[in-house]
């Protein structure tokens, strides 16, 4: 599907980071309830961050968490530090950390990339997460290589990157693998894991956390027309029947008023 014939991007508006933590953990609830409905079991594609990690504890403490059963609940994560395994720096870590006990996952459904004390190089833990996705893709039936994810978390950074995916940067544009290393990040550390976009946007819904008063002009960035992928990563991340922007209102400023902002 390309991104020309997917749902064009809606802009949900809240009054601050508490609001927004709390309406998309309540979004998430809904989507995995349905989806488990549908087929028996929901799928999670998570990202790190501030804003990724309060929603993550936001589904653990919300009061519709039992609505979802989380035994049957697929746990992805879209990029990871290539850093030990219980390392706090990790995505990983911090959403368990958040995560707790409190949901009663079934941990051969969690999918930690592996860290640089479970595995030798970043490439290597590339491969092996991408050996995992098609092994769960074949159980699931499905002939690309990856899950279904029923709804994808990111958080857009302020230079517009997604998972580890950078602006000015040709790998945004990778196609030949669903998962790569990235071995000079911008950010620290150097070494990542992450997803391709095009493996991002495989996602059915894929909502993107936009939290605070310094992400205003990455949020303008990938709202001008003809912007690249190149140019604003984030500005491609679309899901394949939703994709959301779900800001707090402080990040507004400057950014056109959607029309649809009070439909949601």
């Amino acid at each position: 599907m390309s991104a020309e014939t997917r749902p064009q991007p809606r802009l949900v508006p809240h009054d601050g980071a508490d609001s927004l933590a709390r309406d998309t953990a309540r979004r998430v609830l809904e989507v995995l309830e349905s989806a488990q409905d549908e087929r028996g079991e929901a799928t999670l594609l998570l990202t790190g961050g501030s804003m990724g990690t309060r929603v993550v504890e936001e589904l653990a403490n919300h009061g519709d968490a039992p609505v979802v059963d989380w035994s049957r609940v697929n746990v992805w994560w879209s990029d990871e530090r290539f850093l030990p395994g219980a390392d706090p720096e990790r995505n990983g870590v911090q959403a368990a950390d958040v995560w707790d006990d409190t949901l009663e996952l079934t941990w051969d459904r969690v999918h930690p990339v592996a860290g640089s004390d479970e595995i030798d190089t970043v490439d290597a833990a590339a491969e092996d997460y991408r050996e995992e996705l098609a092994a769960a893709a074949e159980q699931e039936g499905s002939v690309t290589g990856l899950p279904r994810f029923d709804v994808a978390l990111l958080s857009l950074g302020p230079d517009t990157h997604v998972a580890s995916l950078f602006p000015g940067r040709q790998d945004v544009l990778r196609t030949d693998a669903s998962v790569f290393a990235v071995t000079d990040s911008p950010k620290p550390p150097p070494a990542r894991v992450t997803m391709s976009l095009e493996a991002v946007n495989s996602a059915d819904r894929v909502w993107l956390l936009v939290s605070g008063a310094a992400k205003a002009e990455a949020l303008a960035a990938i709202r001008r027309p003809a912007v690249t992928p190149v140019e604003a990563p984030g500005s491609a991340a679309r899901g394949t029947r939703e994709t959301l922007w779900l800001v707090t209102e402080d990040a507004l400023p400057g950014v056109p008023e959607d029309p649809d902002r009070h439909r949601g």
